[in-house]
């Protein structure tokens, strides 16, 4: 994930321990593993999307910050250091709120609510009374992703939380909630319909009565995304969220999208909102919302609605707006006019303007933390903040061996495994760019570096030069285009490089040219394509959701001519000749829904006719755990789920030297079973409850990178 979709930091610890087990009836369980700890290696210095983050106003050295798949941070000292203080929960974050009255008290969202591809998802809203050392879950958990709460400024009981419910199904726990006993009771006090949710939540700052809440019609699928709809729309409420009216005269006419909201402290009359619509919008009212004024239409704040919609005023001047997009741009006339401000990572999502100092602000974004005391002309970056999103893990046989992986939006990296004084952020080096992906070592030629960014651009990176060349199949003339996943699967052996989108590509020349091996091995369904028009008001052709494509290849360690394919809509692969003839298995997997994507196949080092596959459902609302072995190259398929699985499953990874003992990634944390599947236990020592992207085991080293 988060998550992912997806969405870990780099951690190894020793996989290839001693297990004295008598017999295979033995309960498998925490003990097994005694004080094994992971090794957490970086990298900080990239650091991660950042959703979420708060600051005690009365001592600004104090905050919190949430990441999209890393769980809360809090510091002490503005920053030097950072503490993780959320580890037993879910790790992804959609708000956090600091009770000023009294600081100790902290709420907290889970679920991100910039509803990406690869978002984690969430498990309702928390509480801490003693500064974030201990957490209770209050209620919401179905809610999936929370984008807002607000706690009355007089009355700490009193807590608004704005849900925005499910984003691969309907659900009902979504709208806004209210609590006057501090979480112990919920109500729900504004709801739209199962599919419109509150994506941003405002109170006037003169009478804590009046709230604005901005209602959102959104929803994924696995092939398209739509925002908005007749759901979405802006409501204001006079006593304390009782009654509800909808006021947007002067909106556009016909439907909405997400609306970002933003009162005045100087002048709690005035309210701006930021309106998806056919043309995204500026808005200004002057008499707390009975009507609306066009005030920009422009680029400026009609950046990607869905990932952005974010407006601060500065609290001493009304006139002084930041808009939250690519970049930061900042008006001085009521939005009138923007200029942009650079110097932080791109991918602007939540901002913190110190009421008392207004030149203070803390930003977040896709690359981390920043702060500033010139009011955004210059930023510091926090380094100190292990937040990366690693999609997948690899390794090379070097010694000590390096690990290699790519990075939501913030390129691909490798790193030794060990150092004389372990691995610190220096020893990390770039071998990509963009979104990063797969990053593999040529087997032949360690100075060969693969790594891949998304929509399946695979580049060929010369480690001692740097040198790169962009080598991703293209059609030639006549050919149907090639479907790429957003997160396509590349793999490569001593002779081969593989790469797949609807069709599966090998290479014998390091990627300069390329051969055809299979059939479109996918459904192929026409109407699961529609890439170029997904979006709804805004379109958003970033690949993100290409479908009816290859999701995972395992190249048999055993035979090169055993290939295994799985692709997103749900089949199942194999060739026994090295490409010249495919069968499809899927249909032999029981317990299995239709069209479930496969999310990763583990061919077995022990015998050239067994392989594990894991599916996930996630993007249509199944968040069941699918784990299944095949003994006769998928004629039958044994499943392996057991109770004590939680999570849907990423990956699946059998030891090289324990036959028996397997390794499963879920969106709820590491899985191990010491008996082939039958039982399951959950790794717990020091690693957080993070969604396991990708696993790998080092041969040599017997060390499991996750």
């Amino acid at each position: 994930m988060k998550k992912s979709i997806l969405l870990v930091v780099f951690l190894t610890f020793f996989a290839g321990f001693n297990l004295s087990v008598a017999g295979e009836s033995v309960k498998l369980g925490p003990h097994i593993f005694g004080e094994l700890r992971a090794r957490s290696i970086g990298p900080a210095a990239m650091s991660g999307r950042i959703s979420a983050l708060d600051v005690v106003v009365d001592n600004p050295n104090i905050f919190y910050v949430g990441a999209a798949a890393g769980g809360v941070w809090k510091t002490l000292n503005g920053g030097s250091t950072f503490k993780p203080v959320f580890d037993k929960h879910i790790q992804s974050i959609g708000a956090i709120t600091i009770d000023q009255i009294n600081p100790q008290n902290i709420w907290v969202g889970t679920g991100e609510c910039w509803v990406r591809n690869s978002v984690s998802i969430g498990d309702g809203i928390y509480k801490s009374v003693d500064g974030g050392d201990n957490w209770v879950c209050m209620g919401l958990k179905e809610s999936e992703r929370i984008a807002k709460i607000i706690i009355h400024p007089k009355k700490s009981d009193t807590v608004y939380v704005a849900a925005m419910g499910h984003l691969w199904d309907a659900n009902p726990e979504r709208g806004v909630f209210k609590t006057e006993d501090g979480g112990k009771t919920w109500k729900r006090i504004l709801f739209v319909d199962n599919t419109t949710g509150c994506a941003d939540l405002a109170m006037d700052p003169e009478n804590p009565k009046i709230l604005y809440a901005s209602m959102w019609q959104y929803r994924r699928w696995p092939w398209f995304f739509k925002s908005g709809g007749p759901g979405s729309g802006l409501y204001r409420s006079t006593d304390g969220g009782k009654n509800w009216k909808k006021i947007q005269k002067g909106f556009p006419d016909g439907e909405l999208g997400r609306i970002g909201i933003a009162t005045c402290p100087t002048k709690p009359e005035r309210v701006y909102c930021v309106v998806e619509a056919r043309r995204t919008t500026l808005f200004r009212s002057d008499n707390r919302g009975d009507s609306w004024i066009k005030v920009n239409d422009s680029k400026d704040v009609a950046d990607r609605p869905f990932y952005y919609s974010v407006l601060k005023v500065d609290p001493t001047d009304h006139l002084k707006i930041y808009a939250l997009g690519f970049n930061l741009k900042i008006s001085k006339d009521g939005g009138e006019s923007f200029e942009t401000r650079g110097g932080a990572h791109s991918d602007y999502h939540t901002l913190w303007i110190n009421p008392r100092n207004t030149l203070h602000l803390l930003l977040g974004t896709d690359g981390g933390v920043y702060a500033s005391s010139d009011g955004g002309d210059h930023w510091d970056f926090y380094r100190n903040l292990p937040v990366s999103q690693f999609y997948h893990v690899s390794y090379d046989m070097q010694n000590p061996y390096h690990v290699y992986g790519g990075l939501q939006d913030n390129g691909s990296w490798g790193a030794p495994s060990r150092g004389i004084f372990g691995v610190t952020n220096s020893d990390w080096y770039s071998v990509g760019f963009s979104d990063g992906f797969y990053v593999w070592v040529d087997p032949e030629d360690p100075d060969t570096i693969y790594s891949e960014f998304f929509g399946g651009r695979i580049l060929r990176v010369k480690r001692g030069t740097f040198e790169i060349k962009e080598i991703q199949p293209i059609p030639g003339k006549g050919e149907p285009d090639y479907r790429f996943n957003w997160n396509a699967p590349i793999a490569v052996t001593k002779n081969a490089l593989y790469i797949g989108s609807q069709f599966l590509f090998r290479s014998s020349d390091k990627g300069e040219s390329w051969e055809e091996i299979s059939p479109d091995l996918t459904t192929n369904d026409p109407k699961k394509q529609r890439q170029s028009i997904t979006g709804g008001l805004t379109i958003d052709n970033s690949t993100a959701e290409n479908h009816c494509t290859i999701f995972a290849i395992e190249i048999s360690p055993l035979n090169e001519k055993i290939i295994w394919v799985g692709t997103d809509d749900g089949n199942v692969q194999v060739t026994l000749n090295g490409g010249k003839t495919w069968k499809n298995v899927v249909k032999n997997i029981s317990r299995l829904p239709k069209h479930t994507r496969c999310s990763y196949i583990e061919a077995s080092p022990f015998s050239e006719d067994t392989a594990f596959a894991v599916f996930e459902g996630h993007r249509t609302g199944d968040m069941k755990t699918y784990v299944y072995k095949t003994t006769d190259f998928g004629k039958t398929w044994q499943f392996l789920t057991t109770d004590s699985l939680a999570g849907y499953a990423h990956v699946i990874c059998q030891d090289p030297v324990k036959e028996n003992l397997l390794f499963l990634g879920t969106e709820f944390g590491l899985f191990i079973s010491i008996d082939g599947g039958g039982q399951w236990v959950r790794f717990t020592g020091n690693l957080p409850k993070v969604p396991i992207n990708d696993l790998a085991i080092h041969p040599r080293d017997s060390d499991l990178i996750i």
